[in-house]
């Protein structure tokens, strides 16, 4: 079986309630949702204060805590997964806003950290921005989330939402360019 066969039994296995199949899964899927968390983290500006690996485990808290969720296969765990990052990451922009407003925010300390050049409000506006298109076009609105917060490919975003390739291109290009003119739109003169 490949490893793709593996994880998708894996996590139909783990959805019946199995601890034993969750144990052998969490080892094969960290490493992925470490590289989707640093693919989200490598855009975020300089100083966040989130980082890669405290992104991955609150995903992985998030995910464990599901009970009996019929997982259909990989790319349904990890277009998930690409959800949560999401957001746990908008909300911890609304954290950060609303500390500014009272004092400083902590920092999260770990050990790396691929950083990148989303500032907080950009990181809202994209959320709101993606939330519209959502209520326009539902299938746009994934694609993008997993292509840009999961870092999926164009194949394996084609495989979670059933859709061919192509498609999922031209649904990356026209949300890319409408996301664009919305947050061009809302951001303030200058």
């Amino acid at each position: 079986m490949d490893a793709a066969g593996d994880v998708t039994g894996l996590l139909i296995d783990w959805g019946r309630g199995s601890r034993e199949a969750l144990e052998k899964l969490t080892p094969v899927v960290y490493q992925e949702l470490r590289a989707m968390a640093q693919n989200y983290m490598g855009r975020e500006r300089p100083d966040h204060t989130l980082q890669a690996t405290a992104l991955v485990h609150e995903v992985y808290l998030r995910l464990v805590d599901q009970r009996k969720v019929n997982w259909k296969n990989r790319a349904h765990f990890f277009g998930v997964a690409s959800k949560l990052m999401r957001r746990i990451l908008v909300d911890h922009a609304r954290e950060r806003r609303a500390a500014r407003r009272g004092g400083e925010s902590p920092k999260t300390v770990l050990e790396d950290v691929s950083v990148f050049v989303l500032p907080d409000q950009e990181m809202m506006a994209l959320d709101q921005a993606l939330t519209a298109l959502e209520d326009i076009d539902a299938r746009k609105s994934q694609v993008v989330e997993l292509k840009f917060f999961g870092g999926m490919t164009t194949e394996e975003a084609a495989d979670f939402l059933a859709v061919s390739p192509a498609t999922v291109e031209r649904d990356w290009s026209m949300a890319r360019a409408w996301l664009y003119r919305e947050m061009q739109a809302a951001a303030p003169p200058g």
